[in-house]
């Protein structure tokens, strides 16, 4: 799972050698336990991995935005931890500008929905990263009315024509 965070919570999330990174020592045979009991141990075993690689694909594709992963344990009958869920920080804050935010918006989405199997958690950070690439993309749009870009010309001219109608000089279309 992933989790969004502000600029300050995330720094202070990002440790090096945050809590969670152990792995579950191997056992060292199964000596001991019932069959059933190995039966769990081999469950627990593979929850591990599952969640280990999720997290790791949030990590990778988070890069510079992405914290440590932390991690839920439980203890199997082999008296190991084992992780069965984890959480990595993101962060979520817009960028000095909107060009800017849409790059970290679109690493962030990334992130999100980098593990195979994207959680209801993952999905809603995903979605909170495409309204801040929306809101970045209104801001540039609007910055291009503003400031007499090209684009903001043509679509004057449009709205002019549009107003105006032939008589204006326009263009008229016959089907």
């Amino acid at each position: 799972m992933i989790s969004a965070v502000s600029s300050a919570a995330y720094n202070a999330l990002a440790v090096p050698g945050a809590s969670g990174r152990g792995r579950p020592a191997e056992a060292g045979g199964s000596s001991g336990l019932t069959p059933e009991e190995q039966q769990r141990v081999k469950e627990l075993k593979a929850t591990d991995r599952k969640v280990r690689a999720h997290e790791l694909a949030h990590q990778a594709a988070g890069g510079n935005l992405a914290g440590g992963a932390t991690f839920t344990y439980v203890l199997g009958p082999d008296h190991q931890r084992y992780a069965v869920g984890g959480e990595v920080p993101i962060d979520v804050s817009p960028g000095r500008t909107p060009e800017e935010t849409l790059r970290r918006a679109a690493q962030v989405r990334a992130a999100a929905l980098a593990p195979a199997d994207p959680s209801g958690q993952d999905r809603q950070v995903a979605a909170q990263a495409a309204r801040l690439e929306q809101q970045a993309r209104q801001e540039q749009a609007a910055a291009g009315d503003a400031d007499g870009t090209p684009g903001s010309a043509a679509v004057e001219a449009y709205r002019k024509v549009a107003r105006d109608g032939e008589s204006a000089g326009g263009f008229s279309a016959v089907a």
